[in-house]
């Protein structure tokens, strides 16, 4: 069983991205209508909704997806030509496309596929022109329902589109499932599934052989088998392959294999594919919590939506590579993608970053949700018509799809079939006792249920039932993804828990998510002890954190949300965002991020907030001691966090509220090299250092120990403006179309401070091979358009992003506001 090793590499996939040409109609029109000048050429990822600006008339419409306009059809053409032989099949593979698309070749319509967040592929074979003869691709795209979802979602073929030439005998696309029975440090198992069609008119015989390599691309271990295909048939093996002291898949060492699939044909190479895969073991014990290959760990997670802000949801790599980043240097080790499945790109960031990830399916099941204000749904509304009028005829069929493109990255820990669902059956709202109950005047988030399970039990029997049942549909949905994946738990995000165990939801689930139910922790591991629980989105705070480290049995919790997202909007206007994130848009780090990496980190840390006393969360008491207005407040605290700033610039004598997250047992402060005395993270119920200070200008220092290790962090009085720092992260670009620089812009004083009291208007200019994505200040009150070559930082700073085009050259990206000498940077591209 050999085959040829000269035959070269197929060049199996081919990048799709490039080269299109994009037209935008406010009514549905025909599009052999639309005339060539009409098309403007982009290239995909592109987001056409990204480019209008904020509308405040908009109105109630808007609050859903952000301010910003996206009704509309879109036209996607591009033209090209192929040299397919007579033996071979082509396909196309969109990552994702929002929404309601339809995809034609040559005037021969593909299919539609409504689902905005599913991958999708159609064989291009039977209508495709090979004699040299250019072929045309169109993609046309109805978001007429334009706030069809709760949060901002884009528009456009958001994700990379890949074309993909087989053999008439080959692996189908998603054909191969790497998974690794038995994991040990000394041996670990690999399988091998792989599936292949034959679309030969004849029975075939051929080698399949299956090699692991390192991430060296050194072989470490290869089987072979001889198989027998009938012709315009399908078949699928298993092969078993050992792997000797493995490099594991971890959190802190995101080790990657590869799985190289081969096919051959009397000696010939037909088909060969590559799977990236790592090798680890997860556990969720109903007592002990979650294990990554057998050892102990809290889950530190993040809810994310997929907008990247300025370049709305066509986000390059490289913008969520600096976000992700951020939220790992902050103690995040796990991101819940929210409420969809996440993109093929952002999970190989996060295999190759050490998150685990729990990927999400759907926000709508059997019936709708209300796009405007959550829950169920108010009326019935044509722009707010989302996945839920598709779910019946598609949920298999994207839910497949989803996991077959997925399940072979290493980070994916458990899959999660639905989020709060739970409101759009309006029977399990009633069970609970919660609502509509005139004898009870408790709080929904901080009390215990006032029916017991008994009570409820009875409530389930007795409320009318709707044409859809809750559990039927979960344990539906769970059913069909164990048929595809038995490796990972299935889990929910609940809301209504207390109901949820009993209506036949929470049978469908390997671990309970609890959305905001942290009160009720012990009361499902009381009740229900026979089912893992971990939060599957809670606040942001302090509170939340503690109740998971106080129970063993917590595996850990995600927040609610690592980085703020346009939509789902609940202040007025300008309010653009839901400002719950540990980072804004722009990925500037808030309070809560500092409060967070105090608590999920070991490295020694402080950081120093400060406010106005009148407006903190703080007093001076009687005694002149500094103490919180409300004491308890920090335990019922919601999801944004308290307005501070990260400067030391008020008026003289004005009395200074300083909050200082850490981790530290103590921490001394200084002012102008005078104590104001010693204390100790003990003392504080609420983890917040506090010392009350009538501001002086000067240098504030604060100096901490960790097990017997010393930090500081420093606070200087600012000047005026005096210049213009710019900071990129990338100062070496490859000029492929993708790689990207994120520059932080931060207006400095004459001595080098940073300056947060001033804000500018700075306008940019860049010459060179790149092109400008757009700015963002992050502030949820700004409107400011992102597609601009200028904009107004706040608190003294702001983000620009540029892209490399495809040609090598150097880039000068310029900074000029008046009054300020510009500031010039360089940044190559090769």
């Amino acid at each position: 069983m050999s085959f040829s090793q000269n035959t070269s590499e197929l060049n199996r996939e081919l990048d799709f991205n490039l080269d299109w040409s994009f037209y935008l109609s406010e009514t549905d029109v025909d599009y052999n209508s639309i005339l060539d000048t009409n098309y403007k050429k982009v290239n995909l990822p592109h987001d056409w909704v990204v480019e209008n600006d904020f509308d405040e008339s908009l109105g109630k419409d808007a609050k859903a997806t952000g301010f910003i306009p996206s009704v509309g059809y879109g036209y996607y053409k591009k033209e090209f030509q192929v040299s397919s032989k007579d033996n071979e099949l082509t396909y196309i593979l969109f990552d994702g496309v929002y929404n309601n698309s339809e995809v034609y070749l040559n005037g021969n319509k593909l299919g539609f596929h409504p689902y905005g967040y599913s991958p999708f592929y159609y064989d291009l074979t039977p209508y495709l022109n090979t004699n040299g003869k250019a072929n045309t691709l169109i993609v046309k795209i109805d978001h007429s329902r334009f706030a069809d979802s709760r949060w901002y979602t884009g528009a456009g073929i958001y994700r990379n589109v890949k074309l993909i030439t087989t053999n008439k005998l080959h692996v189908p696309i998603w054909g191969t499932f790497i998974t690794t029975p038995v994991v040990s440090k000394e041996k670990s198992e690999v399988q091998v599934d792989i599936s292949f069609n034959n679309e030969f008119d004849t029975n075939e015989k051929v080698v399949v052989t299956s090699k692991v390599l390192d991430a060296n691309n050194k072989e470490v271990t290869k089987t072979s088998t001889e198989v027998s295909v009938n012709a315009k048939s399908k078949g699928e093996i298993t092969q078993q392959l050992t792997v000797a002291n493995p490099q594991l898949w971890s959190i802190s060492s995101p080790n990657r294999y590869k799985a190289v699939t081969i096919i051959t044909k009397n000696n010939t190479v037909i088909d060969r594919v590559e799977t990236p895969f790592g090798i680890r073991s997860i556990e969720f014990d109903v007592n002990k919590g979650f294990f990554l290959n057998e050892e102990h760990i809290k889950i530190k997670g993040l809810c994310l939506h997929q907008d990247g802000g300025l370049v709305g949801t066509a986000v390059p790599k490289g913008v969520w590579k600096r976000r992700l980043q951020i939220l790992k240097d902050g103690g995040a080790n796990a991101i819940r993608i929210s409420h969809h499945p996440g993109s093929t790109e952002f999970l190989d960031l996060c295999d190759e970053m050490g998150f685990l990830v729990q990927d999400e399916f759907f926000d709508e099941w059997d019936n709708p949700k209300d796009k405007r204000y959550n829950m169920n749904q108010q009326s019935v509304d044509y722009i707010t018509n989302g996945y839920g009028e598709h779910f019946q005829e598609w949920a298999q069929k994207d839910l497949t799809n989803v996991m077959l493109s997925h399940r072979n990255h290493p980070s994916i820990i458990q899959w999660s079939i639905g989020n709060e669902i739970e409101w759009t059956y309006p029977r399990n709202a009633d069970a609970t006792g919660f609502f509509n109950n005139l004898d009870w005047n408790g709080s929904y988030f901080w009390s215990e249920p006032p029916f017991t399970p008994e009570q409820i039990k009875k409530q389930l029997e007795v409320l009318p039932k709707a044409k859809y049942d809750i559990g039927k549909t979960a344990n539906k949905l769970s059913r069909w993804a164990k048929s595809l994946d038995t490796t990972r738990p299935i889990t929910a995000n609940m809301i209504l828990p207390s109901v949820s165990h009993l209506s036949g939801y929470s049978d469908a689930l390997d671990v309970i998510g609890y959305s905001y139910r942290s009160v009720l922790y012990d009361y499902g591991h009381e009740n229900y002890p026979d089912k893992p629980i971990m939060g599957t989105e809670s606040l942001p705070q302090f509170h939340e954190w503690k109740a998971v480290m106080e129970r063993p049995f917590i595996s850990g919790t995600f927040l609610w949300t690592g980085v703020d997202y346009m939509g789902e909007i609940r202040e007025p206007w300008p309010v653009r965002v839901q400002p719950s994130g540990l980072l804004t848009t722009a990925g500037f780090p808030k309070g809560s991020y500092y409060m967070m990496k105090s608590l999920w980190t070991d490295k020694p840390m402080i950081h120093i907030a400060t406010q106005t006393i009148d407006k903190s969360i703080n007093k001076i008491n009687d005694k002149g001691e500094i103490v919180a207005k409300d004491p308890e407040k920090w335990k019922q605290a919601l999801w944004e966090w308290q307005d501070v700033n990260t400067h030391w610039n008020y008026k003289k004598g004005e009395m200074v509220s300083i909050e200082i997250y850490s981790n530290c047992d103590e921490i001394e402060l200084f002012l102008n090299e005078k104590s104001l005395g010693k204390k100790y993270l003990k003392d504080f119920q609420d983890h917040i250092y506090k010392w009350g200070v009538p501001f002086v200008e000067g240098e504030l220092i604060a100096r901490g120990r960790k097990g017997g290790v010393q930090t500081e962090s420093i606070l200087t009085t600012a000047s005026k403006t005096s210049e213009i720092q710019m900071i990129p992260d990338n100062t070496l670009l490859k000029a492929n179309h993708y790689d990207v620089s994120n520059i932080v812009v931060q207006l400095k004083d004459d001595k080098g401070n940073p300056v947060s009291i001033d804000n500018r208007e700075i306008t940019y200019e860049i010459t060179g091979p790149a092109k400008l994505l757009g700015v963002d200040n992050g502030w949820k009150k700004s409107v400011q358009p992102f597609q601009s070559n200028k904009n107004i930082t706040h608190n003294g700073k702001t983000l620009l992003v540029i892209q490399a085009t495809g040609s090598p050259g150097t880039i000068q990206v310029t900074a000029k506001s008046k009054g300020i000498k510009d500031t010039v940077i360089s940044i190559k591209s090769n």
